[in-house]
C-alpha cells in the first residue's frame, strides 16, 4: 500500500540545487527523494556537490542515521573529533549522536550521495 504516494522515475537534472542551512561556500544538494519531493516517509536521498573549500558545519543528529557514498573527489570527514579522508567509492556511516562535519579541502569538486533515515530528527 502506497498511501497516496506514487512510484516515479526522475532524472537528477529535474531537481534544482539547494544550499541548506549550515552549508557554506558552494555546498549544494539536490533532494531527490524526501517528503517534500516524493512524499517519502522514511528516507531522504540526495546527491551533494561541494566545491573546493565548501563545508557543512559540525552538527549532530539525535535520531537520524546517515550514509555518505563518495562518487568523485575527496572529503575531509570529522567524526566525533577524529578527522578522516573519504575518497571515491568510500562509504561513511554516521550513527545518531556522532558530531560530524564534511569539508572539501581537495582540488576538485566533491560529489557524494547522502542517505538519511528517518527523514526527521524529531
Amino acid at each position: 500500500m502506497t498511501g497516496g504516494r506514487k512510484a516515479s522515475v526522475r532524472n537528477v537534472v529535474e531537481t534544482p540545487w539547494r544550499q541548506y542551512p549550515g552549508h557554506h561556500g558552494g555546498a549544494l544538494s539536490k533532494p531527490l527523494i524526501d517528503p517534500e519531493t516524493q512524499g517519502a516517509r522514511h528516507i531522504d536521498y540526495r546527491i551533494s556537490m561541494y566545491q573546493p573549500m565548501a563545508h557543512v558545519e559540525r552538527h549532530v543528529h539525535a535520531l537520524q542515521e546517515q550514509v555518505y557514498h563518495v562518487l568523485e573527489g575527496e572529503a575531509t570527514i570529522e567524526l566525533d573529533g577524529e578527522v578522516r579522508i573519504a575518497r571515491r567509492h568510500d562509504v561513511v556511516y554516521v550513527p545518531p549522536g556522532v558530531v560530524h562535519s564534511v569539508s572539501n579541502n581537495g582540488l576538485c569538486d566533491l560529489v557524494f550521495i547522502v542517505v538519511t533515515s528517518p527523514v526527521s530528527d524529531e
